[in-house]
């Protein structure tokens, strides 16, 4: 008899080890000759911090793959902006010469993926987790989720700039702009909004993927209780067998 597993399949192996391994590449990077090495380092801990938790969690909870590609994505920013710092990234400069901006705008662009891409892994940990599954509360508390944990990444930059001084103005990449920390989190506001409305549906499909398990027939011995299965006598192996079975019998009568 044949045993039936469930087997809950997850994003093709290769992609997230592929994944995995490009963060690394750009993490060492990112890590060689920074602009300063005290920005980067807390630019980066999330990564550093994440990364591990991922793998040694990959099995008992997969992750979708769009869910994959967008935490690298996001690794990525995170790793370019505490390299140059954010208020110095060559493409930012390129931006803002380019369109005639007062400001490096890759600040905001960090501050937009800050809401983008959480909004999808707590919208999957929502799902997978909660009984939200299906609610009309599910984006409201996702787009919440990521509100306040722009507003904790907000005082946690405050309290980096009363610890540091003028020492930390390359981590909170100000600018001279006193109303940053609002447009920082209007950014990730903003973010939020435009993943569920974009990718949601597409999100649905993968965590379908991922939570159902796959009922898969694993090969063992037959229980001699287990009674044989029967051919139609219509089957093609049922009337194959029956000629062999006649032209044994006829070769028998003419010996």
């Amino acid at each position: 008899m044949s045993a039936v597993s469930d087997v809950r399949p997850g994003p093709r192996p290769s992609l997230p080890a592929a994944l995995a391994w490009g963060v690394l590449a750009v993490l060492a990077l990112s890590g060689w000759n920074p602009h300063d090495r005290m920005t980067w380092f807390p630019e980066v801990v999330w990564v550093v911090v994440g990364l591990p938790l991922l793998v040694l969690t990959r099995r008992r909870f997969p992750l979708t793959g769009l869910l994959c590609c967008l935490l690298a994505a996001h690794a990525v920013v995170l790793m370019v902006g505490g390299h140059y710092t954010y208020a110095e990234v060559p493409v930012g400069d390129w931006v803002r010469n380019a369109f005639g901006l007062d400001r490096n705008p890759y600040d905001r662009f960090g501050h937009l993926m800050q809401g983008f891409v959480p909004a999808v892994l707590t919208r999957e940990l929502l799902v997978r987790t909660s009984p939200l599954r299906g609610s009309r509360w599910l984006a409201p508390l996702t787009v919440c989720a990521c509100l306040a944990f722009s507003a904790v990444f907000e005082m946690l930059e405050w309290a980096a700039a009363v610890a540091g001084g003028h020492a930390a103005d390359a981590f909170l990449a100000t600018q001279g702009d006193a109303w940053d920390t609002q447009w920082d989190m209007f950014c990730a506001l903003i973010g939020a909004t435009a993943s569920l409305l974009l990718l949601s549906r597409v999100h649905d499909r993968q965590l379908v993927a991922v939570t159902s398990p796959r009922r898969v027939a694993m090969p063992g011995p037959q229980r001699q209780d287990e009674p044989a299965q029967q051919v139609p006598a219509d089957h093609p192996g049922h009337q194959v067998g029956h000629e062999s079975v006649v032209r044994g019998h006829a070769q028998d009568e003419q010996q």
